[in-house]
């Protein structure tokens, strides 16, 4: 009887399981699945995407919404097993789903159930789950795999289980406490591999001397844009959170991979924000200039009442040079100007990001040159698999990072437990 063992119980993991069970079910072949999970239970990390409802995956997809050294391997991965496929394999586990502007959620907007109808589905395909265990190594034994672990992670004593393949789902390094802890690059080299470097991703950015901080806790439209050595590296609009360490929200998350990137390589990150994106800089020099004609007798800080947060207000006038009780009649055109560029280009030194436990993704990890883009078998290492985000491959919000765990987990289970990988 073949033996599969997935190591690593997320999104990826289960889902390569299942892919297994049920494929081998269907060749009538008779095969053991197992999952080692390190945490007391499996797909504990899907318990917070979405905020909670689980974002299964979304009506855009393509490899645009990705980055990674090689995207076009991850627009072959998506055509063999995208959106379609999934909201198929999930109506099959029994959940129900439901689209918002494109989004898929399960109808009970449920992280919760999705975890749990999961590891149902696994136990009735008798897939046999081990949670507590740490694998500490993978060796190669012949066309076989001796795989070591303990039962714990401080435990000395260790458990030795043979496998005929191995597939490798232990995610990356974001949110160590749901249990990512970067375990799986080290089996991985062990193994062959090699890794683009990895860095925190979709995570808040915290800024040297902070001049918003006395903006701390507004929540605005804008744009942000990172620059990295003075190149445009990325950028995206929406709702900002000012933070006192920062900047965070939907927008900084989408962008700070880059920051995340340069920081890694000592290079200095810069970011600008727009605090009025809508308008175009001729509009809003026209705007105050119409302010000035009606409102003269005005302070310049009741002036921009009506256009930004109060509490916004003192630090774009501080960047401006100007003192809040500056009359907007002693507005002159260089100093008119001077406001509408820092309300348009508000620069802030980016000095580090939250770091992995609040990152909800990596950026990095195992090249996919070094795996087969039709199998997600190991080209270093045959009967090995690797799927999720122990890959170098990293989306933006909005259910891609869960696709890309669905994609490749499916597509590792799949092949598996086929005989046609290499020894």
């Amino acid at each position: 009887m073949k033996k599969i063992v997935i190591i690593g119980g997320g999104a990826a993991g289960m889902t390569a399981a299942a892919a297994a069970a049920q494929n081998s079910r269907r060749a009538n072949q008779k095969s053991e699945i197992w999952i080692l999970e390190h945490k007391d239970m499996v797909g504990k990390k899907i318990l917070s995407t979405g905020n909670g409802r689980c974002n299964l995956t979304n009506e855009v997809m393509n490899s645009d919404c990705y980055y990674s050294e090689n995207p076009k391997i991850i627009g072959q991965l998506l055509d063999k097993f995208g959106p379609e496929e999934s909201l198929q394999f999930f109506r099959e586990m029994g959940i129900l789903v439901k689209s918002k502007n494109g989004y898929y959620y399960p109808r009970s907007e449920q992280a919760a159930a999705v975890r749990e109808l999961f590891q149902i589905h696994l136990e009735h395909l008798g897939v046999k789950t081990r949670t507590n265990v740490h694998v500490k190594s993978i060796k190669k034994d012949g066309c076989a795999f001796m795989i070591h672990a303990a039962q714990s992670i401080s435990a000395k004593e260790t458990l030795s289980i043979k496998a005929d393949k191995v597939i490798l789902t232990c995610g990356g390094m974001a949110s160590p406490v749901l249990g990512s802890d970067g375990s799986g690059y080290a089996l991985a080299q062990s193994l062959g591999h090699s890794l683009v470097p990895v860095v925190p991703a979709l995570v808040q950015l915290r800024v040297r001397n902070n001049p918003l901080k006395r903006a701390a806790g507004v929540r605005t439209d804008g744009m942000v844009s990172i620059y990295e050595n003075h190149k445009l590296m990325g950028a995206d609009t929406g709702e900002l959170q000012i933070t006192e360490y920062g900047i965070s929200g939907i927008p900084v998350f989408q962008v700070s991979r880059h920051a995340a990137k340069a920081l890694h390589y000592k290079h200095p990150v810069r970011a600008e924000i727009d605090f009025l994106p809508e308008l175009s800089s001729k509009t809003m020099t026209a705007m105050l200039r119409y302010r000035q004609k009606r409102q003269d007798n005005s302070c310049i800080s009741e002036a921009l009442l009506g256009i930004f947060n109060k509490k916004l207000i003192p630090c774009l006038l501080k960047n401006a040079g100007m003192k809040p009780d500056l009359r907007i009649s002693e507005l002159n055109e260089p100093l008119l100007q001077s406001l509408v560029h820092t309300c348009r280009h508000f620069p802030l030194t980016i000095s580090d990001t939250n770091g992995f436990a609040h990152a909800q993704v990596c950026a990095g990890g195992v090249r996919l040159t070094e795996i087969n883009a039709s199998t997600m078998e190991s080209l270093r290492c045959g009967g090995l698999y690797l799927a999720g985000e122990i890959l170098d491959a990293d989306g933006i919000c909005g259910g891609y990072n869960l696709q890309w765990a669905w994609t490749t987990g499916y597509l590792a289970g799949l092949n598996a437990v086929s005989d046609k990988s290499r020894t």
